[in-house]
């Protein structure tokens, strides 16, 4: 009789052991996503690697294999791959504000679908603080850099992007391996003070922002713009010195007050400071919008949340974000972003009221 054909059970048994040691219970592999989504394991490593000209309907497929398997990258074997860290180092200036974090949310996100990490820093405005942070994330071997703002000047932006590919938000600055987002402020203060002037006020104020930074000023500019349009007269006088923080809106405000210049309207040039002008008003006996409209700027969440909620010009601060990290994805890949921003829009709320005359 002749021995049994079949696989000993001991070796079936060594077998499924050694299975087992090279694909460990619940662990979704690449080969698992290529079945899934019908196509070649390495069409979907190109995939993720951002290195495929694939149709749209590949990599629909494939992305809905990697989230049906809950697949995640092993980001230590792609960066031995393609011999880069799979990380993005991200020059913030303050992770607790609210603009930066919707910010560093849309970054976040999209780093994420492409299996690259973000590692956040924060420069406190202050240059040499920005320029340890860069230091340190270069340091770390990070693939490029993503800057939100800040005090460098663009001639030090530009050395750094000669060492690696960087995105810089909220500036104009080009250069090679550079590519800059900037929104339209100016425009975006010119829906704000308009919208103050169709309710009928003509005594404006303006809390200002950080004379920093180029967003404050082009805020700024578009409330004067606007004013000039209407025929009204620009008054000094009702401009107040802010540094775009509430606490700044809160001294600000208080300022305006203790003048007695006679105003019926204030324009901050962002929601932070709106926010904190609104509590200087109330904490003065001043009723938001009875006695005096009051519009911000970015449209935060605190802001649709504030009482009352707040009338602010919208940037989409999370898109932001997430178009600022597309388009590091896309220096990444050698490519030339085409990424832009959305326009200003006003979000009229209960803060603002028509004058009754």
């Amino acid at each position: 009789m002749k021995p049994h054909s079949k696989t000993p059970a001991s070796r079936r048994t060594a077998s499924k052991a050694a299975s087992s040691k090279s694909n460990p219970a619940g662990v979704v592999t690449l080969e698992m996503v290529a079945q899934q989504a019908g196509v070649s394991p390495s069409t979907v490593s190109r995939i993720l690697n951002g290195t495929a000209t694939v149709s749209p309907d590949k990599k629909v497929a494939v992305d809905a294999a990697i989230k049906k398997l809950g697949f995640r990258p092993n980001p230590v074997a792609r960066g031995l791959a393609g011999g880069r860290t799979m990380s993005v180092g991200v020059l913030t200036q303050t992770i607790s504000s609210p603009f930066y974090g919707e910010a560093l949310l849309g970054i976040e996100d999209e780093l994420e679908r492409a299996g690259y990490i973000p590692l956040f820093v924060s420069g406190h405005w202050t240059e040499g603080e920005e320029r340890n942070a860069i230091e340190a994330l270069l340091s770390r071997r990070v693939d490029a850099l993503i800057v939100l703002a800040g005090r460098l000047s663009n001639t030090a932006l530009q050395a750094y992007a000669k060492r690696l590919p960087m995105v810089v938000v909220g500036r104009e600055v080009k250069g090679p391996r550079l590519f800059s987002l900037s929104f339209e402020n100016r425009q975006g203060g010119v829906l704000a003070t308009q919208h103050l002037i169709e309710c009928g006020h003509t005594r404006i104020a303006f809390i200002a922002g950080d004379p920093g930074h180029e967003d404050a000023l082009e805020r700024e500019a578009g409330y004067r713009q606007a004013l000039e349009q209407a025929g009204l007269a620009f008054d000094p006088g009702l401009v107040m010195p802010g540094d775009f923080t509430e606490a700044g809106g809160l001294m600000a405000v208080n300022r305006l007050l203790d003048s007695r210049a006679p105003f019926t309207a204030i324009f901050a040039s962002n929601d932070q400071a709106a926010i904190g002008a609104a509590l200087g008003l109330y904490r003065r006996n001043v009723r938001v919008p009875d006695d005096v409209s009051l519009v911000g700027f970015d449209d935060v969440a605190p802001a649709r949340f504030a009482i009352p909620p707040l009338t602010t010009v919208r940037q989409s601060v999370y898109e932001t974000g997430a178009q600022a990290a597309l388009a590091a994805l896309e220096l990444l890949r050698g490519n030339t972003p085409v990424a832009t921003l959305p326009a200003p829009t006003l979000v009229p709320r209960e803060s603002t009221r028509r004058v009754i005359r």
